[in-house]
């Protein structure tokens, strides 16, 4: 049912289709537009945006100017808050208390204001984000700083407009005789756009307007000598400097604020985070509570208690007390991943510049307040100038009256009233009126020949002072010079130390930060399957000792290689067709001792037929004092320097061109000044010096280390630093022995060597050989993946032409395998399952006695 008209609409229509009438027909879209527009320009340019000259926006700029007004000086008593919003609102301000009360709150605080233009009295809030309390009960006058925002004000320096009802005159700009755009920074939210500006330190700030100008022609890396970077008065660490640079240069980039945090360790053997700093504009109850979050969550582990114990005298002072088994420093750093105890600042340096937005360099932010401050040097120059010619031309009227005084009084006495003796008096000695009214103003007592010669005194020092002046006006130097003299007054007087920290420390916090830095010792099958488990998991055992089960593997399957390396090494597998492949110690997925690990396939991106032939861990590519040392099982060797492996794609890269028929045995890491030594499944090894090879490309084949008969092959290589060192040799059936290293005599290159383990049925062939020390344990596996840990302290030393002791006691249808050299534990497990007798004992003593007798 459609909808009747009124009689009022219908009249309306009436008139709009008959013509008469004074109804005006719009375009709505374009009505809109233009209203949206206006509003727009009124809440950038009369609310949120601060202007560059004086980093005010208007509310501030009232309640600035209202105190002053009020004659709320730093020192003079306090008056209540209220007084001063209705006041502000009464006569500047016509948009509610409660804003410009809680712009003057934030005036007042200190953890938002760098340097803070309002000295509040009472609750102003605080940093936990609680709110000040009602205008009624707080008091607050004008800081020290917020008096030099209106310096000169009253001496004609900037102009004046009528206020909003038009009874009273509110200043356009405020004089500002420090940079407050720069020190305390600015934020707000207009209509289609923000600023987001960072304080700064008023030295350095003063600093970088001095060096913009004495050199105009300054660049952003220049000023930044001087300013260093924000100033943020809750401290904290400053980083990404590029971007800072960045923001600078452009006036956008975003920086990084971290919290200042430090590690303590308590008498209880626990340690602590003690957070004393935290990054601006941060809620630190908020921060707390997020933190206890993450705990809850399990997102972080190894936090025992949280407690907040800030304080007047401490400040910030957040206590994280921490479990004893963990590592700090990686909780540290999940906290500033996932909390505000680092966050991001966009700078967004958009500010009024001549009454329109404009998004500003640190440089032309410079630049505009120098500017506008050899504006207010004219301007209160020109004002003085005014004034003196003003009263030495009043002076000049005294003087002529004093020096005729007998002849004034007579004409002043005669007259028949004050305006008779005005123009008696000009028409006598040529004064105007302003001169003869000071005359018929002046006091008797002002008769006195010493007041006569102050007169002239001050006629001559208005005379120089009119001088002074129009040289200023006249010169754009003496202009320069008077605004670098009142800046170094206020670097003097206001200068103070750098509260934020300049860091530049890597800014991301990824992954590798969260992982803690520990040994490890990675395994690799020969199925191709690694992991990686803490070097603690196993226990050292006694020497003969049954062993361990270090790894699930299926029949077929046996440990192949095990070397120590970091968490945060990089790690180079080498394979044995000669291909390197590289890849972060904790990227190896990590495992117990029972785990069966992932398939090297997953690690790497390997061809299934490629075996794992060595594992070098690495910790730093541009160190090219250090070497690859390449070993074939057909006794070619090879060095390379490290350096030309710094750069590997995710698909490998060739280390070594391998001959028809042979594969890699076994790559080192060495500084080119040892000898090698190499051993072979024949018992033999050689010994030669590292410098009869020279260093060689990547891709190179290699030269002839040791010459091998038909059938045999290398199994072991290691470096000789001095006569001192000592070898160890293990064989097949878990026999093994140390011998020095100055009983393998040096030789050429190439050769066959010499005896290094008498191999007899009962130990079989030559399994392993290592350069040891007595400070080291030594891991050792089968075919069948059994593990046994044990001092290499523990194992006899003999002579090089010897059969050995038993080192592991092997089933029949084992055989040992592989060896892996780690630090040495001082915990002992002696072996419950399989515990030594002291038959065995005796009878290891009596192969050594037998030993010592053949030779």
């Amino acid at each position: 049912m459609a909808k009747k008209t009124n009689d009022k609409e219908q009249a309306f229509i009436d008139a709009v289709t008959s013509g008469n009438t004074n109804v005006t027909q719009v375009d709505i879209s374009e009505k809109m537009r233009k209203a949206f527009l206006n509003y727009s320009m009124s809440v950038i340019v009369a609310r949120a945006l601060p202007d560059i000259r004086d980093g005010l926006k208007p509310v501030q700029r009232r309640i600035v100017y209202g105190m002053n007004e009020l004659h709320i000086y730093p020192g003079s008593p306090f008056k209540k808050s209220a007084r001063i919003t209705g006041e502000v609102m009464g006569k500047y301000h016509p948009h509610g208390d409660s804003s410009i009360y809680e712009a003057m709150v934030r005036m007042a605080q200190p953890f938002s204001y760098r340097y803070p233009l309002v000295d509040g009295h009472g609750n102003f809030g605080n940093i936990d984000g609680d709110g000040a309390a009602a205008s009624r009960y707080t008091e607050a006058r004008m800081s020290k700083i917020s008096s030099e925002l209106v310096r000169d004000l009253d001496k004609d320096t900037v102009d004046f407009v009528d206020n909003y009802d038009g009874e009273e005159k509110e200043p356009v700009i405020l004089p500002a005789r420090v940079p407050n755009l720069l020190i305390n920074g600015s934020t707000g939210i207009a209509v289609g756009m923000a600023t987001n500006i960072p304080p700064h330190n008023i030295g350095e700030s003063i600093d970088g307007c001095l060096a913009v100008l004495d050199n105009p022609e300054i660049d952003t890396e220049g000023i930044m000598q001087y300013i260093k970077g924000p100033d943020f008065p809750t401290g904290g660490y400053i980083l990404g400097m590029d971007e800072l640079r960045k923001a600078y240069e452009t006036g956008q980039g975003t920086i990084t604020i971290r919290s200042k945090a430090s590690i303590h360790e308590l008498p209880n053997g626990n340690q602590e985070i003690i957070v004393s700093e935290i990054p601006y504009q941060v809620n630190k109850t908020r921060l707390i509570e997020r933190i206890a979050e993450l705990v809850k969550d399990k997102v972080i582990d190894g936090i025992k208690d949280l407690r907040d114990e800030s304080s007047l005298d401490y400040g910030v002072r957040i206590v994280i007390e921490l479990d004893r088994d963990c590592n700090a420093k990686v909780i540290l750093n999940t906290l500033y991943k996932y909390t505000q105890l680092q966050t991001s600042f966009g700078i967004n340096m958009i500010c009024l510049v001549n009454g329109a937005p404009k998004c500003v360099s640190l440089k032309q932010m410079l630049e505009e307040y120098l500017k506008f401050q050899i504006e207010i040097i004219t301007r209160r120059t020109q004002y003085e100038l005014r004034k003196t010619r003003e009263r030495e031309h009043i002076l000049h009227g005294l003087i002529i009256a004093l020096e005729n005084v007998d002849e004034v009084i007579a004409i002043i006495k005669g007259a028949d009233d004050a305006q008779d003796a005005q123009a008696k008096l000009m028409a006598k000695y040529g004064l105007d009126e302003i001169q003869t009214k000071e005359i018929l103003n002046i006091r008797l007592q002002r008769l006195t020949h010493m007041e006569v010669s102050k007169l002239r005194q001050d006629e001559q020092d208005a005379i120089d002072n009119i001088k002074r002046c129009e040289e200023i006006l006249a010169s754009e130097e003496l202009k320069k010079n008077i605004v670098r003299n009142e800046l170094l007054e206020m670097k003097d007087k206001y200068e103070d130390p750098r509260i934020s920290e300049i860091s530049y420390e890597r800014l991301d916090i990824d992954n590798e930060d969260l992982i803690p830095v520990e040994d490890i010792l990675i395994t690799v099958t020969n199925n191709g399957y690694a992991k990686r488990i803490p070097v603690n998991e196993y226990n050292a055992q006694n020497r003969g000792g049954k062993g361990l089960i270090g790894m699930k593997t299926h029949e077929d399957d046996a440990i192949n290689m095990m070397v120590p390396s970091s968490t945060h090494d990089w790690v180079l597998f080498f394979s044995d067709n000669g291909k390197v492949y590289k890849v972060k110690g904790y990227e190896v997925q990590e495992g117990t001792r029972q785990s069966k690990g992932q398939p090297l396939v997953n690690l790497l991106n390997c061809d299934k037929t490629e075996k794992l032939s060595g594992i070098c861990p690495i910790s730093d590519f541009d160190d090219e004092s250090k070497y690859l040392l390449f070993v074939t099982k057909q006794g070619i060797v090879k060095r390379t320097n490290i350096t030309l492996f710094k750069n590997i794609r995710k698909t490998g890269i060739i280390a070594i061109n391998l001959n028809e028929g042979d594969s890699l045995l076994s790559v080192v890491v060495t500084d080119g000044k040892n000898d090698i030594i190499l051993g072979a499944s024949n018992g033999k090894a050689i010994r030669f010096p590292e410098s009869d090879m020279r260093d060689i490309s990547r891709t190179a084949i290699g030269v002839r280390g040791m010459k091998l008969a038909e059938g045999e092959e290398l199994v072991g290589v290691g470096l000789v630093r001095s006569d001192e060192d000592k070898v160890l040799v293990l064989s097949e059936k878990g026999f093994g022995k140390k011998s020095l290293a100055s009983e393998y005599r040096c030789q050429n290159r190439g050769g066959q060597g010499v005896k290094t383990l008498n191999i007899t049925e009962k130990n079989g062939k030559l399994a392993a050989l290592r350069v040891v020390s007595d400070d080291e344990d030594i891991i050792a596996t089968t075919n069948k993946g059994m593990i046994i840990r044990t001092s290499i302290s523990g194992i006899s030393q003999t002579g090089r032409n010897t059969m050995g002791v038993i080192v592991m006691r092997l089933d029949k249808n084992q055989s040992l395998r592989q060896i892996a050299i780690v630090p040495h534990e001082e915990e002992v497990v002696e072996d419950v399952e399989l515990p030594v007798l002291e038959t065995e004992k005796a009878l290891d003593e009596a192969i050594i006695q037998n030993n010592e007798s053949n030779e």
